[in-house]
């Protein structure tokens, strides 16, 4: 097992104080498992008892208790990454990532369920890197809809009870692994409404997005990314992926970040100053 264990260590580059010990692997199940238990089930239906009821009066990227910037006028810049996971978004950017340890560059990671599921040696290496926070991107990769409500052809939860799956299952997990509640919530599409950010608030998270779209789920040219970082502003929060090696976005990040220092910027994570 040890042998094993070793092996798959050194197929991560960039790991960095060892791996993780028998115990920690018999202890968690890295398949997905939606069974909460006694104590979150009862969250669950606490929450659901008190939203049953409720409509929702807001649907968006930017609506009511969504967090899009940092509250300071400092020169700095919170490069947020997400890891989408499912059929087409389970890969991998070692090349991007790499880049940014190589500049000791920090970021905020929002890593999705089944990400993890596929990438659990990675994953938990990430998760020992002082320069990156692992923040919660959603059991399913869903809207967080009261009304299954869809955005860019993906079909939101549907009732308060699917709500609280997607945020809750996928906290714990990460929980579980790195020792560390996550802090910070950002929906499959980034869309949600209003009943959707209570929920978030109800599991002790709070609604982060974005007000730079760095790659625009990682379809954007290495010129297009490195044009979209450029623009930011201080206190920007930008959205990349770290899920889809095969787009611009390692390329026209090494291209704007030199660029962005030399205009005074530093980056940081979102735990590091208070959000608007």
């Amino acid at each position: 097992m040890r042998l094993l264990q070793l092996v798959l260590c050194l197929m991560i580059p960039f790991m960095l104080n060892g791996c993780t010990n028998e115990k920690n692997l018999s202890t968690y199940d890295v398949q997905l498992n939606t069974h909460l238990p006694a104590d979150d089930l009862a969250i669950k239906n606490r929450i659901v008892m008190k939203y049953r009821n409720q409509q929702p009066k807001q649907w968006g990227e930017n609506i009511s208790g969504v967090y899009t910037a940092l509250n300071t006028r400092d020169k700095v810049i919170a490069l947020t990454l997400d890891a989408c996971g499912g059929p087409a978004g389970s890969g991998y950017d070692a090349e991007l990532i790499y880049y940014l340890r190589q500049r000791n560059i920090p970021a905020t990671l929002f890593v999705n369920s089944r990400w993890i599921d596929a990438n659990y040696w990675t994953f938990l290496a990430l998760s020992q890197i002082p320069l990156f926070e692992i923040e919660n991107h959603g059991y399913l990769h869903k809207p967080l809809s009261a009304n299954g409500r869809s955005a860019w052809g993906i079909k939101g939860t549907e009732g308060v009870g699917a709500m609280v799956d997607e945020v809750l299952v996928n906290h714990r997990k990460i929980q579980h692994i790195t020792g560390k509640p996550p802090k910070f919530f950002r929906s499959g599409t980034a869309y949600y409404d209003d009943i959707g950010v209570k929920v978030v608030g109800e599991v002790g998270e709070r609604v982060v997005n974005y007000n730079v779209l760095g790659d625009a789920g990682a379809t954007f040219s290495a010129e297009q990314v490195k044009n979209a970082l450029l623009s930011a502003k201080p206190g920007s929060i930008v959205l990349l992926h770290m899920n889809k090696p095969n787009g611009g976005t390692a390329e026209g990040l090494k291209a704007a970040i030199p660029e962005l220092i030399s205009r005074g910027y530093r980056f940081v994570k979102l735990t590091e100053f208070p959000l608007r």
